[in-house]
């Protein structure tokens, strides 16, 4: 097949240049934003060509200069096709990466490893360095994502060194490992950090603090069947409050007549930065700390909530959103909830500053474990001193919101047990009845 050489002239090359400039300098600005690129039509004709053509058209509008390179220049170099855009989108990561790879230098560095999908329901890696530059200060670089056919120990190992090797990195250079607590990457006979290991015995493998902290945390509060049932309530109330902009906009609404209230008696002072709008937020099951976030939200509009859950039960055509609305209001108005409510409250605000300063980047481990300590003395504080300061909280919310406070002299049924069964229990001698 023969080829055409084409003599370009200075004035072209002028223009491809601004051109480039241009499309270039959109790219970046995109890149950095974590905006999107393409737009599902990119038609001259499109209303909406996609992000990335129609800053080069605002461009165009905005200098006079860019315009006429677009427009007098050659039709087969526009810079605006999808596979430019993908070029240049990989130019900047490679230039990125170029930068990061200067900064080490040779020097020895640790990697932290996670697993994840992508939108396209695929497997990938996501790869961090950590390593000491030449100031002294530890830095954290993310160098990319590798695409795993399987999740196996000796496939993620394989992908890792085959990422390493392309950028030129030795795995005899490293010195840490961090990944989370799955089998397959901390096993100690097959894990990758023991493949590694067997390769360079000096990449030592930590567990991420704060990430041992959010097992314990979700092991021990899913262990006590009454916590657990708590926490099966508390999406409930959120889902069932904003389940529609019309229930989100009442809650806001009921909300800001409680704090005017609230206000106007003197409950609560005014200030910069204090009462601001918020609504409430979904706890996610990997996350606890939102769960902290989602509980103390819960506490705070606790009035407002209630009165959306009574106007849902009002107002709601089907029986089934009425019989959820009604269940709700009596879990919420039940002394059970807000003991184990301002329970959690106490117990995972604590975790959760150690959780926040588990995750400074500054944090040594000998400093890590002077917090742990402090944190666990905290606790056995609170198991011995905190009981009767905690139950005159709870008595004083339930005092002023209407709730019953059962007396703590009285014998009443274990939770979960009939009381016919009970009795039966009882006069078979095998169950004794136990004060509150």
């Amino acid at each position: 097949m023969g080829r055409k050489l084409v003599q370009i002239s200075k004035e072209e090359e002028k223009r491809y240049e601004i051109r480039l400039t241009a499309s270039l300098g959109v790219a970046r600005f995109l890149i950095m934003q974590g905006d999107a690129f393409r737009g599902h039509d990119e038609s001259s004709t499109s209303l909406n060509k996609g992000t990335y053509r129609e800053m080069i058209d605002w461009y165009k509008d905005k200098v006079e200069i860019v315009k006429e390179a677009y427009e007098k220049g050659s039709k087969n170099c526009q810079m605006l096709s999808p596979d430019i855009q993908k070029d240049l989108t990989k130019a900047c990561a490679e230039e990125v990466t170029s930068v990061i790879m200067d900064e080490i230098r040779g020097k020895k560095f640790s990697v932290l490893i996670d697993e994840s999908r992508d939108v396209s329901i695929k497997e990938q890696m996501a790869v961090i360095l950590r390593f000491v530059n030449d100031e002294g200060k530890v830095m954290e670089r993310f160098l990319g994502l590798q695409h795993v056919q399987s999740c196996t120990a000796i496939a993620l190992k394989e992908a890792l060194v085959r990422m390493l090797s392309s950028h030129n990195l030795s795995i005899s250079m490293l010195r840490g490992q961090g990944y989370d607590g799955a089998s397959n990457m901390r096993g100690e006979f097959n894990g990758v950090q023991k493949l590694i290991r067997d390769e360079n015995p000096y990449a030592f493998y930590v567990h991420c603090f704060a990430h041992q902290l959010q097992l314990v945390v979700v092991t021990v509060s899913t262990s006590s069947a009454d916590i657990a049932d708590f926490f099966n309530y508390v999406p409930l109330i959120v889902n069932n409050v904003g389940a529609s902009c019309m229930r989100k906009n009442a809650l806001l609404a009921k909300h800001h007549d409680v704090l005017l209230e609230k206000i106007e008696n003197g409950e609560i002072m005014t200030g910069r930065g204090l009462n601001q709008e918020s609504s409430l937020a979904r706890p996610g099951d990997t996350r606890w700390g939102s769960h902290l976030k989602t509980l103390l939200r819960i506490l705070v509009m606790w009035e407002a909530i209630i009165d959306v859950l009574e106007i849902v039960k009002k107002d709601s055509i089907k029986p089934a959103c009425n019989g959820g609305a009604l269940g709700l209001i009596g879990k919420m108005e039940s002394f059970d909830f807000v003991f184990i409510l301002h329970l959690m409250i106490e117990l995972l605000s604590m975790t959760d500053i150690l959780s926040r300063a588990l995750q400074r980047k500054d944090q040594d481990i000998v400093e890590a474990m002077h917090l742990i300590m402090d944190v666990k003395d905290g606790l056995q504080d609170m198991r011995e001193n905190g009981w009767e300061p905690l139950l005159k909280k709870v008595k004083t919310f339930c005092e002023r919101n209407e709730i019953e406070v059962p007396d703590m002299d009285d014998e009443i049924n274990v939770r979960g047990t009939s009381r016919r069964r009970k009795q039966k229990l009882q006069l078979r001698g095998y169950f004794q009845p136990c004060p509150l």
